[in-house]
């Protein structure tokens, strides 16, 4: 192995997991996380001799990563999954495992550019100038995107726990 893919391959070993991680906030699906982790590595090895900012890389892959979703999503490769019933059954509270899950589910009913700002916001921890410019946009829309994104998130969430407090006291 030459050293362009010995690089290569130890950036990919120590950063896939946490790209999956983020892949799978942006989809809900374990395997379709893998998949747009291993499309999203698929296209930085492409082109891998031309990145000359390897302490940028995290950013550059993220950005292949929510694009790669994004682009499937307008295609209408996924079908969209709602929360519905489940989430306002799931009486967990929202530390639990099954709380998580509750938000899991919650997350993957907000649509995919807010997902996306979501994810990137307050998983990844980006600023509001890292998240538009990663996602091409202004910080405006990612502001706007963020609060209802929120706003959709609590009208999910909110039946569920609202239902546990008055269970509790």
């Amino acid at each position: 192995m030459g050293d362009r893919d010995a690089a290569f391959a130890d950036y990919f070993a120590a950063r896939s997991d946490a790209m999956r991680g983020t892949a799978y906030l942006l989809c809900g699906d374990w395997h379709r996380a893998e998949d747009l982790v291993q499309t999203a590595f698929t296209k930085l090895y492409l082109v891998w001799n031309r990145v000359s900012r390897h302490e940028v890389l995290d950013a550059y892959v993220r950005q292949i990563l929510v694009r790669t979703f994004l682009d499937e999503r307008r295609r209408g490769w996924w079908r969209r999954e709602r929360v519905g019933g489940e989430a306002a059954e799931g009486h967990a509270p929202p530390d639990s495992p099954e709380g998580r899950l509750v938000m899991l589910r919650a997350l993957a009913a907000v649509a995919p550019r807010q997902r996306a700002v979501l994810v990137l916001r307050y998983w990844e921890d980006l600023s509001i100038e890292e998240t538009a410019a990663l996602l091409g946009c202004s910080t405006g829309t990612v502001k706007s995107q963020a609060a209802r994104g929120l706003e959709t998130l609590r009208g999910l969430l909110l039946p569920a726990y609202s239902t546990t407090e008055k269970g509790n006291r």
